[in-house]
């Protein structure tokens, strides 16, 4: 029988755990040294079911960060701004030809460059898994997109718009977020959300300062200098981001997995990921307008009311990683997405300019937490193995979700004054908004009762039940 002094001089009782079961062992019976050996086994194989992977610096994952911050800053933040470019290419003073008064189709532009930054995640972790360095693809969706904004500052017609501002800088877009967005959770473990929470909160500072920075240089130059000025600006941002990324030992490439699909947590989750995506975007779109043209405030205090709503969603990003680190993460996803569609129903139907003001910052608040938790807890449900594919079905799904939302609320909105065009008095277009406002809700409400299944179904795939997940 190996004595005490022994075990604890052999390098392999280094953990505290064998230290603590050897010196027990010494003084054992022969069936209790048995045991005692069986108790360290069964924690030997306890810890390989995590492979053990280097510890990144600390240096590289604020890094890391940093370069989704300013990814998300440049695709989603540029995309939540582009109610700007709505109003402008609706309006009588629109380069575009067809523009006026087809608010339907100018709002298909922004959703459908939104939508494939989203969906185009399968595709591009597609690419990926074949081999694709993750730095080269990050550098072509920089090219891409800068490249669809100087196009798109030639365009005198709706359509040509489609294949530049809207394709062009999508697939850009999701070429450059997929990579960034999909590593960054894996490179971190117990602070995972509120790192999240800081990269995905670029999304509101980007729109925080690229609504008044956009809505002042249509005002002076219009849009065609506008786009130009876009697409350096994000060549110079984009490439400087690319170069960050590397890929994690962790990170598995993307394999369908039939099991995934069985599974009624995930099924619910794809259409909350749908039906929140869709309704998310309604109100960025529409907030500038309802400003101008219902409450009759000027573009450039609209533009203002549309930055502060990204700014209060770029803190509450943070604040809610922070929070969902301590009272669990779907907890704090779930509080977020039904909150966002309680405050449309009370405070934007019919609003007047307070209750529009406090809806601004309410459902910032509320709509950022959806969207910087999302990642975390797809880790969470589905584990690290699964993460890939399932993060690129669900942003997919997002990405339809984003193209359908906002169309459909143009259609129920009609035209509107800014076109040139004859409509009845304000009191009848707020009418009209608040058919927009309904069909919100309706969505988010959705979203809410979706997940709120997603929760209970993940407690009972995991046998118990835990007020903290």
């Amino acid at each position: 029988m190996p004595s005490a002094s022994f075990a604890m001089k052999d390098p392999t009782f280094e953990d505290e755990y064998y230290k603590r079961y050897a010196v027990s062992v010494a003084s054992t019976t022969p069936s209790q040294y048995d045991w005692e050996l069986k108790k360290c086994a069964s924690i030997d194989s306890e810890s390989m079911l995590e492979p053990e992977y280097p510890r990144p610096t600390r240096l590289y994952q604020c890094a890391l960060v940093l370069a989704g911050f300013f990814a998300t800053f440049q695709t989603i933040g540029l995309n939540q701004t582009y109610g700007i470019f709505q109003d402008f290419y609706t309006s009588s003073e629109s380069n575009i030809i067809d523009g006026p008064g087809r608010y339907a189709m100018a709002s298909l532009i922004g959703t459908i460059g939104g939508g494939l930054t989203w969906s185009g995640s399968v595709f591009v972790a597609m690419l990926i898994s074949k081999g694709c360095d993750m730095c080269v693809m990050c550098l072509s969706g920089a090219a891409l997109m800068s490249l669809g904004f100087i196009l798109a500052s030639l365009a005198t017609r709706l359509w040509q718009l489609f294949l530049t501002q809207a394709i062009l800088v999508g697939i850009g877009s999701s070429m450059l977020y997929y990579p960034v967005i999909s590593l960054t959770p894996v490179f971190f473990d117990r602070h995972r959300g509120f790192a999240m929470g800081i990269a995905m909160a670029g999304s509101g500072a980007g729109g925080l300062v690229l609504a008044p920075v956009t809505q002042a240089l249509l005002v002076r130059y219009g849009a065609p200098v506008t786009l130009r000025i876009l697409g350096v600006w994000n060549f110079v941002i984009c490439v400087a981001i690319s170069f960050v990324i590397r890929p994690h030992p962790a990170y598995k490439p993307i394999r369908p997995s039939l099991a995934l699909a069985k599974r009624g947590a995930f099924i619910l989750q794809l259409f909350a990921a749908f039906f929140q995506a869709a309704g998310n975007i309604i109100p960025l779109y529409y907030l500038t307008t309802y400003s101008t043209y219902v409450l009759g405030l000027s573009p450039t205090a609209a533009s203002m009311l549309l930055a502060v709503n990204n700014g209060v969603n770029s803190v509450a990003r943070v604040a809610m990683g922070l929070i969902a680190d301590h009272v669990g993460r779907q907890n704090t996803l779930v509080g977020c997405v039904i909150f966002s569609a309680v405050s449309v129903v009370t405070l934007w139907i019919h609003a007047s300019h307070a209750r529009f003001l406090a809806f601004i910052i309410l459902y910032g608040m509320a709509s950022g937490g959806y969207s910087a938790l999302l990642p975390t807890t797809i880790t969470e449900i589905y584990g690290k193995e699964h993460y890939s594919s399932a993060n690129a079905a669900i942003y997919f799904v997002r990405g339809l979700g984003a193209v359908l939302g906002a169309p459909i609320a143009g259609s129920l909105l009609g035209a509107h004054p800014g076109s040139g065009q004859l409509m009845e008095p304000v009191g009848e277009l707020m009418k009209r908004f608040d058919r927009v406002a309904g069909y919100d809700a309706g969505l988010l409400l959705a979203a809410g009762v979706c997940v709120v299944f997603v929760r209970w179904f993940d407690s009972r795939a995991k046998g118990k039940w835990k007020w903290i997940a």
